[in-house]
């Protein structure tokens, strides 16, 4: 994964803070409140974006409706996890992470990975059932 393109930054910036689908007018208005921006120049790039994969579109009346494939949440996780695969030693970029975060940051953190046991547990669980359950002859 590589980071998004200052452009492309903007426009999925604006797509996820709505959190519904959007046309590239509604795009180019919220930027040129910012800064200035050709409606022709942000098509071309939700084009793009939609040729890499993240975009969907759907035709409405003459215009296209776009939205975000993933959330912002799963592009910063994304990102992160290329910052990490950067390293020789996962383990020690890891602690560097850890050290620099807030407490709430590190509260956050413990529950996401008592939930990823959590999910982990449950899905042995199911497919130990279904192993259990194919072994069971009538």
């Amino acid at each position: 994964m590589r980071w998004l393109g200052n452009l492309e930054a903007e426009i999925m910036d604006c797509l996820w803070k709505w959190g519904r689908p959007a046309t590239v007018r509604e795009v180019v208005d919220e930027i040129n409140t910012r800064r200035p921006a050709a409606y022709t120049t942000v098509m071309t790039v939700a084009s793009i974006l939609h040729g890499k994969g993240w975009l969907t579109r759907q035709k409405q009346g003459q215009a296209w409706l776009y939205t975000p494939v993933r959330s912002r949440e799963a592009y910063a996780a994304a990102l992160m996890e290329d910052a990490l695969g950067a390293s020789e030693d996962r383990r020690v970029a890891l602690a560097h992470f850890v050290e620099r975060m807030s407490d709430d940051e590190v509260a956050a953190l413990r529950e996401a990975l008592r939930d990823a046991d959590r999910d982990i547990d449950g899905a042995s669980d199911r497919s130990t059932d279904r192993v259990t359950d194919h072994d069971v002859e009538p």
